[in-house]
């Protein structure tokens, strides 16, 4: 996503995997947009996110800042659940098509819905939205990511996705995989801890990581 020069990319991991072999284990891993999909067959893990919102042949930027998010919303004559029913379909297509390795920050369309006007996390129909397309996401078997990145931002109290749709993870025994989403060696590991602990209270007991080339679930 956003990726400048992808080749050095590539191969900078693939030297730091010899490098480091005898030490820790590094995984080439890469985060494409539903919108961009690349060279599966370049990496050893992708994550599949969707970014924009898509609308009369144009992309509308939906987490970069506020002010495109509005501007998105906008797009769609300031009807979010217009928005939503597009965003998530938009997104499922993609999730049903290319199953990804982990299904990026679900629910990102509510990243500024603590800090600007509230229009999803409160909105019943949106709910029943969100809810009805985690639900087609679950049958791609793709793992969920449990992602902390809003929260090191300042933009978000909780993970993504919300309680309600992690209730719904739950409840289907669905995989999931802790993430900080982070741009900072200083919030590699944002919340864990606590993360972890509030998986345990919605009663979740196992998590996935990639070790010795696999996704293996843990205890948590």
């Amino acid at each position: 996503y956003c990726m400048k020069d992808q080749l050095g990319y590539i191969n900078e991991i693939k030297t730091l995997k010899e490098k480091y072999k005898n030490q820790i284990q590094i995984y080439l891993g890469v985060e494409e947009d539903a919108f961009s999909p690349l060279n599966r067959n370049d990496f050893d893990y992708i994550i599949g996110s969707c970014h924009y919102g898509f609308r009369n042949n144009k992309y509308y930027p939906i987490d970069s800042n506020y002010d495109y998010f509005k501007k998105c919303l906008e797009a769609f004559g300031n009807n979010h659940l217009a928005f939503a029913e597009s965003y998530y379909s938009n997104f499922c297509q993609y999730i049903k098509t290319r199953k990804p390795d982990i299904i990026g920050h679900f629910d990102l369309i509510t990243k500024f819905d603590e800090i600007g006007e509230t229009l999803f996390l409160g909105d019943t129909d949106y709910i029943k939205i969100s809810e009805k397309y985690t639900k087609e996401a679950l049958k791609s078997g793709s793992i969920f990511e449990i992602n902390t990145g809003a929260i090191a931002r300042g933009l978000r109290t909780t993970v993504y996705p919300f309680e309600n749709l992690l209730h719904i993870l739950r409840k289907e025994n669905a995989p999931i995989i802790l993430s900080s989403d982070s741009h900072s060696i200083d919030t590699l590991d944002f919340r864990f801890d606590e993360t972890k602990k509030y998986l345990k209270d919605i009663g979740f007991y196992k998590i996935t990581a990639l070790v010795d080339n696999a996704f293996k679930e843990f205890n948590l």
